[in-house]
């Protein structure tokens, strides 16, 4: 590794060496790395040959250069999930949407600066099935003097969630895809690439283990990286104070349990207030609908200074799999900070109301074992990846990539929550959503029972959202916006669709290109649960999308 990057490398992993806004630098080797985990010796695609990988630190107001170099036989990008890329839609990282992909052999520089965030989010592979085992945390600290908005913690720590299939999962998806079927679940959960000391397998007996001082507080990061599964996470006799989702502030309030969907982060307090010894953490599966999940919980250790590592572990039984009432508490008590130097800008007038139905379907199929596939749609419309970057074709004016005509709601009205329609078909196609510049969107985003009600974890690129409202059964839009919170809701990236019923956002189309939104189930998006907007530019180069740097990847 070139001395250069071996410096940056070694202040970066040192919170306290961090100074003022500079310019990051960063490597990202993808590598075959071999794993000895859940029983199993296989290689697996990795960056640097970490799993998980590398935490990328930054300041806000940091600009950020990560060369990604491609060792590995697949095709690879690098989402930088949550970061808004303002102006910088080519640095985002979908493959085909804003980046053709960078191949084996080649490479990318990702460049961007990140203005007005801070806290929380995290990188992965946004190509394929690779973001298994390659993602990693993205740490952003305040400006330099600027204090964190509670008590300041003692240590910061980083906790990944996340699944693991002992099979390769391109082949998992690969043969699901082939028979038109569901692929298998994953073998195992993991916290921070280990599924803990309650695990059967003798590879991972140790897991992963925070050690505390009594009395004193810590400030847990915590992702979920898992592919396809929101994860219950608790830690045995104690209170977690939540102070931040999805690199925002939040009104602080206490629960023995979150709730974190795929894609999404939560900063918790954890204070050491419990007497010396170890206690379990949990992270469990979420799902209230009759789809099959792997159901085996992750742990890992609170482990106390001076505790014999042979001491009596003090346990919590996690919540059930399909303890709705859970979910649903934890999600209702979120709250934008909205202080004076956080404020929630919640656009209160909108240009553009839009009713997005998110679903399951069934497409024929006659080489498929049913003769029939399991697809997912928006607004009945299965999304088909182009081979040209969407984002190229847009600002070269290349015709027959995509067009911009995505139905702002659903072709046939229905009972989306009742039994559904008899034709359980979707359409297909490359179709965006087009938005001028600075219009201010409220869209409804609607679970629908076609197949069975699911709770969808819904992902926007380019931007953060208010989610205003939410609610079980059919979105009635006489009656149900005079529910929403237009003072202090949660802002974020993802977003989760109960199961079964609606939640309602707003946004700024403040920010131009081509901005991908899907459900963060891996195995949705795969199927087909995905769209895009096309915001224009505004007015003036400060409005506009940057060109494309002359390293972009072609297809």
């Amino acid at each position: 590794m070139e001395s250069w990057i071996r410096a940056v490398l070694l202040v970066a992993c040192t919170l306290p060496l961090l100074v003022d806004a500079t310019t990051r630098h960063y490597k990202f080797n993808v590598v075959m790395s071999n794993a000895t985990r859940l029983c199993s010796t296989k290689p697996i695609v990795t960056v640097n040959g970490q799993f998980p990988g590398p935490t990328l630190y930054a300041r806000e107001g940091d600009n950020v250069l990560v060369k990604v170099v491609n060792h590995v036989k697949y095709n690879v990008t690098i989402h930088w999930h949550g970061v808004r890329q303002l102006q910088t839609g080519w640095a985002d990282g979908p493959a085909y949407i804003t980046q053709c992909p960078i191949q084996p052999g080649q490479n990318y520089v990702y460049n961007f600066t990140i203005k007005g965030q801070r806290g929380t989010l995290l990188w992965h592979a946004h190509i394929l099935w690779l973001r298994a085992t390659v993602h990693g945390a993205i740490v952003i600290l305040p400006k330099p003097s600027v204090p964190y908005p509670f008590p300041a913690p003692h240590k910061e720590e980083i906790v990944i969630l996340g699944e693991w299939w002992i099979s390769d999962t391109e082949a998992v998806i690969n043969q699901a895809m082939k028979a038109g079927l569901p692929p298998n679940v994953s073998d195992a959960h993991t916290i921070n690439g280990h599924p803990g000391p309650m695990s059967t397998c003798a590879t991972s007996q140790d897991g992963f283990k925070l050690q505390v001082d009594s009395g004193k507080t810590y400030l847990l990061r915590i992702i979920n990286a898992a592919l396809n599964e929101e994860l219950f996470f608790k830690v045995a006799g104690h209170k977690l104070t939540v102070v931040e989702v999805d690199a925002v502030y939040t009104k602080p309030f206490k629960t023995d349990t979150i709730l974190v969907a795929p894609g999404q982060t939560t900063n918790v307090l954890l204070t050491a207030d419990q007497g010396a010894g170890r206690y379990l953490v949990t992270a469990s599966p979420f799902m209230d609908s009759p789809i099959a999940v792997d159901n085996k919980t992750a742990t890992a250790t609170v482990h106390y200074t001076n505790t014999l590592s042979t001491s009596a572990l003090t346990t919590a039984k996690p919540p059930a799999q399909n303890a709705t009432p859970v979910a649903t508490s934890f999600v209702d008590s979120l709250r934008s900070l909205n202080s004076r130097t956080y404020p929630a800008r919640v656009p209160l007038q909108v240009d553009r109301s839009l009713l997005f139905t998110v679903g399951i379907g069934v497409n024929p199929c006659p080489a498929c074992a049913n003769g029939s596939r399991v697809v997912a749609d928006i607004n009945n419309v299965s999304f088909v990846m182009p081979t040209t970057a969407i984002l190229q074709a847009h600002y070269f004016n290349v015709s027959g990539v995509f067009t911009d005509d995505f139905p702002a709601n659903p072709p046939v009205a229905f009972n989306y929550t009742g039994g559904g329609p008899k034709n359980l078909q979707t359409m297909t196609g490359t179709r965006l959503y087009r938005l001028p510049y600075n219009s201010t969107v409220q869209l409804v985003l609607q679970d629908t029972g076609i197949i069975a009600p699911e709770n969808h974890p819904v992902h926007l690129h380019g931007f953060n959202f208010f989610a205003v409202g939410r609610g079980l059964g059919n979105y009635n839009p006489k009656t149900s916006p005079s529910k929403f919170n237009l003072v202090d809701p949660i802002e974020r990236n993802t977003i989760g669709v109960p199961s079964g019923g609606w939640t309602a956002i707003r946004f700024t189309a403040d920010n131009p290109g081509v901005w991908f939104m899907h459900c963060h189930l891996e195995v949705h998006t795969t199927w087909g649960l995905k769209m895009a907007f096309l915001v224009d530019d505004g007015k003036g180069p400060n409005e506009s999308l940057l060109p494309p740097p002359i390293d972009l990847p072609t297809c």
